[in-house]
């Protein structure tokens, strides 16, 4: 980061306490996305080239001060504040709970092999998935292709949700017919132990770096094909990369992870806590490389019980919202718990900005509960609600019953404080075309909608 710095010895200080001061005011007053702009601004600092890469330079001078925590958290402040909103903000605005003029829309596995690009891309660079991941390149051109295709209002990274034990040295394949193999599973506590997350940080920097390093990449697209909109870092949740760390396969060894809450209950705790410590670093290390938003996916919800959701997963799912938010306070965190729709409340409650419900979840009711709980919401508000659109309905059909569908959608979520998109990730089988009716019927839809109820907004006041 260059400041202006006439005088950087009065500027560095003044620039980190206001970050941290700022910081504390959003954080306990949840207010505006520019409020940690303004502070910072207002102390004569200038941003020339954004502030993904801050060193601690300058602002290492406040340690003798404040201490190692202060200098931390005032560093993680400035790099929230002084990353750039994208110029398109819909979904931004709807995930903080803002009035938008229309329902913003994205997808699950957006890109991929639903769309006849990408499997062209494959032929072409003759890469199969897992080597399409290695280079950012390649990274940055399969993020791109659905945004030329459709008008969705945001970029997701591509990548995979089991990159995080691949950097701890589980080995994962993906044989075609066979779903996710890990071929070295852990076999019991001694194998947790040898885990080493004793520096997480260190360990996502030396071992996904391709990841991080895609992340500009991508930015650098969108800037060159004008497409101002955020992009979403992600992650999977603790309990999911459990799942599949100690073999666990959703056609065969549905069980293991409920097997090793009952067999090894201190090594699976011990687990989960070495997996949010690398998840943390990851995600953050995502928003410093360029992402505007966070989603988390605990995509086996469905694999494990509720009684051990609530005693084992949940308390991790909230040090995640909870770690993250102390280090990027105006970074809007999402999460998605497919199969577990019962934690909705609870992770309204871990301090979520936006929950997704999947296709099973009944909007009305989860609308009503979540509204009812929102006085336990962190965040002080109702959560925005992500989905729930059902997939199957863009492999057959037509662009009428789509648009049907979209509009009982969106009657039964409302218009605001939503974040249109799926009940689960696009399979392959969808047809494009029905696809874009889709997210042309979300904005069209919406838009119409919010007219409508503002009109009769000024009826009624009049």
């Amino acid at each position: 980061m260059n400041f202006r710095r006439s005088s950087p010895s009065r500027i560095y200080p003044l620039v980190a306490f206001a970050a941290f001061t700022a910081m504390v005011a959003v954080v306990t007053l949840r207010g505006s996305h520019g409020t940690l702009k303004t502070a910072i601004r207002s102390t004569g600092a200038r941003s020339t080239v954004g502030v993904r890469g801050l060193s601690l330079g300058g602002i290492n001078r406040i340690r003798p001060r404040c201490g190692d925590a202060a200098v931390k958290i005032a560093r993680n402040a400035l790099l929230t504040a002084y990353a750039e909103t994208p110029a398109h903000d819909l979904l931004i605005r709807a995930a903080r709970g803002e009035k938008t003029e229309r329902t913003p829309v994205w997808l699950f596995r957006q890109a991929g092999r639903h769309l006849p690009e990408y499997m062209d891309y494959k032929k072409t660079t003759g890469k199969n998935f897992l080597q399409l991941l290695d280079d950012p390149k390649d990274v940055a051109e399969v993020t791109m292709q659905p945004l030329r295709r459709y008008d969705v209002d945001a970029a997701i990274l591509f990548s995979d949700i089991l990159v995080v034990p691949e950097a701890l040295d589980i080995n994962v394949e993906m044989p075609g017919g066979k779903g996710i193999m890990v071929t070295n599973p852990l076999q019991g506590p001694e194998d947790v132990a040898k885990l080493d997350t004793s520096n997480p940080a260190q360990l996502v920097k030396d071992r996904l770096p391709h990841v991080l390093a895609a992340l500009p990449e991508i930015k650098n697209s969108l800037k060159k094909e004008n497409r101002d909109i955020p992009l979403i870092g992600f992650s999977a949740a603790p309990f999911t990369l459990m799942f599949y760390m100690v073999g666990g396969n959703t056609r065969y060894n549905e069980t293991m992870a409920e097997e090793w809450f009952e067999k090894y209950p201190e090594a699976s705790e011990l687990l989960l806590s070495k997996l949010t410590d690398v998840i943390v670093e990851y995600m953050s290390l995502q928003v410093e490389q360029g992402a505007d938003l966070l989603q988390v996916f605990e995509a086996m919800g469905s694999y494990i019980s509720q009684k051990n959701f609530d005693k084992f997963e949940m308390k991790y799912l909230e040090t995640l919202a909870t770690r993250l938010r102390e280090r990027h306070p105006d970074i809007p965190l999402m999460v998605f718990a497919r199969g577990a729709q019962y934690a909705n409340e609870g992770l309204q409650r871990a301090g979520y900005d936006v929950v997704t419900l999947d296709t099973e979840a009944n909007r009305v009711e989860q609308v009503s509960m979540l509204e009812n709980d929102s006085k336990n919401a962190p965040i002080g508000r109702r959560v925005t609600l992500q989905g729930n659109f059902d997939p199957k309905l863009l492999q057959e059909g037509t662009e009428e019953s789509v648009k049907a569908a979209v509009g009982e959608m969106l009657q039964e979520l409302g218009p605001q404080r939503l974040i249109a998109n799926l009940g689960e990730g696009l399979s392959g089988k969808e047809d494009p075309k029905l696809v874009k009716a889709f997210v042309d019927a979300i904005h069209a839809t919406s838009e119409e909608m919010n007219k409508k109820l503002e009109s009769e907004a000024i009826a009624s006041s009049a």
